[in-house]
């Protein structure tokens, strides 16, 4: 095995004992209880689980976009457990793309903008982030596109856009909240191919979704209740 397949295979994610509990009032909530995981770079997880299981928390606390109130959570290697929001928002520019349900897009600028702008937060030159924006766009099928705004857009072109977004920092991890969930059926296997596509060039993703036909463009399931991993395994 060469060095590069022994890194492709290395972990990259590693939960220990996460719990995460939110005070409401006089009362405490307990979104998650002893989640621990490992997932290696290349792989591809679905999520799943009933409203309430905990799944969205737990993708929150992947994308750093909360903390957990007990246990570790290592990201490439650095623990982001604890790190305060600067910290996080750096990790989170570097490491992690977002792909969202409701697609995130900012509406009263371009689909080159919309994709350009996490290099603009990197402090990429305009001219750099306007190309590498532009050859995402082509990769993703919206070249006669780049300059409408999301409203001219259909929803998967939308999702099209958000996906080639999550693509410009070159993550490490892709996080996508049911990807397809604002989607028609047809629309949402193109998403889903383009999804495999990316998981097939070595990239990780990890996708929050209730629909099994979804879950099954994955290559490991994990399935969570009340807080907690009910079950999990791979399916290839």
């Amino acid at each position: 095995m060469t060095e590069k397949q022994k890194n492709n295979n290395s972990v990259i994610i590693e939960l220990d004992g996460i719990d995460k509990t939110y005070e409401m009032g006089s009362a405490s909530v307990h979104a998650l209880a002893g989640i621990s995981l490992r997932i290696r770079q290349g792989e591809f997880w679905a999520v799943m689980g009933s409203s309430g299981s905990g799944k969205s928390t737990l993708l929150n606390l992947l994308g750093c976009l909360d903390r957990p109130t007990r246990g570790n959570y290592t990201l490439a290697g650095q623990d982001v457990s604890h790190m305060n929001d600067d910290a996080l928002s750096d990790v989170r520019l570097r490491y992690l793309g977002f792909i969202f349900q409701s697609f995130n897009l900012l509406p009263q600028i371009s689909v080159l903008r919309n994709i350009e702008l996490p290099l603009y937060y990197l402090g990429w030159s305009s001219e750099r982030g306007k190309d590498r924006a532009r050859e995402l766009a082509v990769s993703v099928g919206l070249e006669s596109r780049l300059h409408h705004r999301p409203t001219e857009l259909s929803g998967g072109q939308r999702q099209r856009v958000a996906i080639a977004r999550a693509l410009a920092n070159d993550p490490t991890v892709i996080l996508a909240d049911e990807p397809t969930g604002n989607l028609d059926s047809e629309t949402g296997k193109e998403i889903m191919d383009m999804l495999s596509g990316l998981n097939a060039q070595g990239k990780t993703i990890i996708m929050v979704t209730h629909e099994a036909e979804i879950a099954d463009h994955a290559t490991k399931q994990l399935h969570m209740l009340d807080g907690r991993i009910a079950s999990m395994g791979g399916l290839s």
